[in-house]
């Protein structure tokens, strides 16, 4: 069974013309690479999440306001990715933002897409192994992979305890990021003005520029389920 996600060639990233014993890239040779270059990264969706859609809980009772653009742009998903538009949402603890952005993930990888899943502080730790003796990855290696992914999701940016060589990783992969392209989804409880004391006025401009900002307002879903569960 073929792998292209276009349905044209056998998987390989190229077509054969056996007629003059040539072949040519595919269309889906692009994404063929990415894939590839993503294997190593965190591209599962969490089991949590894993059954997430815009007819459950707690997206289902979300504010019309917060879910169209998400349920915009997860229609449009491969165009939104091809041209490297992403979403940056923020508000407090509990409204669901993590559920959207895997809403959004979910529908990358559904697409075929590759996909890159992380909160800040284990994508920190994914950066500092690199440095470890016996690392199977370097820190280029693992800098061109974060940057060439169709989709890179973090979660709960500006949640690290802010260092010179934080800020350094941030800037690094968002600013990779934003020359190549790429889509990112983010979420943050930080408003702009506390993620630039954060993370820096140099990386939130570029997040800016790459993504719809987007309030996610709301209940604490989680202190709701509780409440139901007592």
């Amino acid at each position: 069974m073929s792998d292209c996600v276009l349905g044209i060639c056998d998987g390989s990233g190229f077509v054969v013309d056996e007629a003059t014993n040539s072949a040519a890239p595919c269309g889906c040779r692009e994404q063929l690479i990415s894939r590839r270059r993503a294997r190593s990264l965190s591209a599962v969706i969490p089991r949590k999440y894993a059954e997430v859609s815009f007819d459950r809980n707690p997206i289902a009772q979300m504010p019309d306001a917060v879910v169209r653009p998400i349920r915009a742009f997860v229609r449009d998903v491969d165009l939104n990715l091809d041209q490297g538009r992403g979403l940056w949402l923020f508000g407090d603890v509990g409204t669901g933002k993590t559920t959207l952005a895997m809403v959004v993930a979910k529908a990358a990888l559904e697409s075929g897409r590759s996909v890159a899943i992380y909160s800040l502080p284990r994508l920190l730790n994914e950066i500092r192994r690199t440095y470890d003796d016996g690392s199977d990855s370097s820190y280029v290696q693992l800098l061109d992979r974060l940057a060439g992914v169709d989709l890179l999701h973090v979660d709960d940016l500006g949640a690290e305890k802010s260092s010179a060589w934080v800020l350094e990783q941030l800037y690094a992969i968002v600013n990779a990021r934003y020359e190549a392209e790429k889509a990112m989804v983010i979420t943050t409880n930080l408003d702009r003005e506390a993620l630039v004391e954060q993370i820096t006025e140099r990386t939130v401009s570029r997040l800016e520029e790459m993504c719809e900002v987007i309030p996610v307002v709301g209940p604490d879903h989680r202190q709701v389920v509780g409440r139901r569960a007592s």
